[in-house]
């Protein structure tokens, strides 16, 4: 079954990413999962890629699995620093440090 992408589903995944607190960062996938769409990771980043289109969101502290930062983001590390963010290497934050915990 296809993923519709309609504006109810994106407000729902920005209010999600509206809830992540300063000084941490959440995945895609926990996104995905958090509003019943477990496999849905990547219908998460399209939506956050076009967050811009909808008001003033923190995608800056949504990263991948690994937490790796987006690659056309190019703000983000920037952004993250400024939070507090520990970072393993140039582009992965310390996702094991900083993750939000539901």
């Amino acid at each position: 079954m296809a993923s519709k992408l309609t504006e109810d589903l994106i407000y729902e995944i920005l209010s999600v990413v509206e809830e992540i607190p300063p000084g941490k960062v959440s995945t895609y996938g926990q996104i995905a999962k958090l509003i019943g769409r477990d496999k849905n990771a990547r219908l998460v980043g399209k939506v956050l890629s076009q967050a811009d289109y909808y008001g003033q969101y923190p995608c800056h502290r949504v990263v991948n699995h690994a937490g790796r930062l987006a690659p056309h983001f190019p703000e983000q590390k920037q952004r993250l620093l400024e939070e507090g963010i520990p970072f393993k290497d140039a582009n992965h934050v310390d996702i094991k440090r900083c993750q939000w915990d539901l």
